[in-house]
């Protein structure tokens, strides 16, 4: 039986990773007989997998997407748990990113319908930064309410608990301008006892810092920008109405949420989202999770399967150019003008360099 077991999850293995497969290259990789793969099909089959069968001179097999989980497979909740975890994986720069891609595709050809536009309204930004203490749960119940309100661009209602030891009162994202601290407590709004009401904001985007999960929204209420911590969050229902998204400071949530977690003085300035006198922004040619091994401080966003975008910074405009033209791979200064004009100093250099004949 063990035998039999093994062989079933090689053969489900080999069917999710193409489209179709020829029933005798299936035999030959399990080391097999063609009437045993025929038997192993109709077991799965059986189970629940919705396997197809093709003619033609190289006849085989087809894993097909079903009407619902098959299973032994995954029950929704596990589903939208391993879409999470495969889609944060991609970025983590532990090795493993390419395998989680594949991972997440496969996963999601075979769920049904629901699940399958439940997980595509899922995008998670990870900016890097190592954790460095254990971080409170957050229900993944809480995460599909706030993520469908971000993809839906709908006003949403929620309670926000203050921070540990710090008293009653809603909870205070940092503000636009300020330094604060993220997610801090903070009286209720008009500084009065009695209850507490919710926070509406407009969601504009679900991401992860240091092991925890942010929502980066717009306080209706306070006119300006908060970031708020995604385990504090108890939302209400229904969510209110639709909104058209505004334009977050910066830019982008990469650069406005590392400048918020930096301590930044001016959101809104590229230049100063961060401690270092020059940042600049530059394309990569290169998969995010390669670059964000090498960027501690760096802020590395995915565009693509061999693309990013990365925020950097540097004591100099040439030392921020040099750090940049280590990454083996074409670089697309996006700004400032500081930092094109560096790396035109460096190539007349570097030129210069290498015309140069000793003796």
């Amino acid at each position: 039986m063990p035998k039999t077991s093994a062989r079933l999850l090689a053969l489900l293995s080999l069917l999710q990773t193409r489209r179709d497969w020829p029933g005798a290259l299936l035999a030959d990789r399990l080391e097999v007989s063609p009437r045993t793969v025929r038997r192993d099909v109709d077991r799965l089959r059986e189970l629940g997998y919705p396997i197809t069968t093709f003619k033609g001179p190289d006849g085989g097999y087809r894993l097909d997407a079903g009407t619902e989980l098959p299973p032994l497979l995954f029950d929704d909740e596990q589903a939208v748990a391993l879409a999470i975890a495969l889609q944060i994986a991609a970025t983590t720069g532990a090795g493993i990113e390419e395998a989680a891609a594949r991972a997440l595709n496969t996963v999601r050809q075979v769920m049904p319908a629901r699940l399958r536009h439940r997980i595509d309204t899922l995008q998670v930004t990870a900016v890097e930064r190592p954790a460095t203490r254990p971080e409170p749960p957050v229900v993944s119940g809480v995460l599909m309410t706030l993520s469908a309100a971000v993809h839906a661009c709908e006003v949403l209602r929620f309670d926000y608990a203050p921070a540990p030891g710090t008293g009653t009162g809603t909870g205070t994202g940092t503000g636009t301008g300020t330094a604060a601290g993220v997610g801090t407590a903070g009286a209720g709004v008009g500084g009065g006892p009695g209850p507490v009401p919710p926070r509406r904001v407009e969601p504009h985007h679900l991401i992860t810092w240091g092991g925890r999960w942010y929502l980066v929204a717009w306080d209706l209420d306070r006119a300006d920008w908060r970031t708020f911590r995604a385990d504090r969050i108890t939302p209400r229902t229904p969510t209110g109405p639709r909104f058209t998204p505004r334009e977050l400071p910066g830019g982008d949530v990469a650069t406005f949420v590392a400048g918020r977690f930096r301590g930044a003085h001016d959101a809104g300035d590229p230049a100063t989202t961060g401690d270092w006198p020059c940042r600049g922004e530059v394309i990569l040619d290169l998969p995010a999770a390669e670059v964000s091994r090498y960027t501690r401080d760096g802020v590395v966003e995915e565009l693509g399967r061999d693309r990013c975008r990365l925020v950097l910074g540097s004591w100099s405009w040439t030392g921020l150019a040099a750090n940049l033209g280590r990454f083996d791979a074409g670089i697309e200064v996006v700004g400032p003008p500081e930092l094109k004009d560096a790396f035109a100093r460096l190539a007349r250099r570097y030129t210069a360099a290498a015309g140069t004949r000793a003796g």
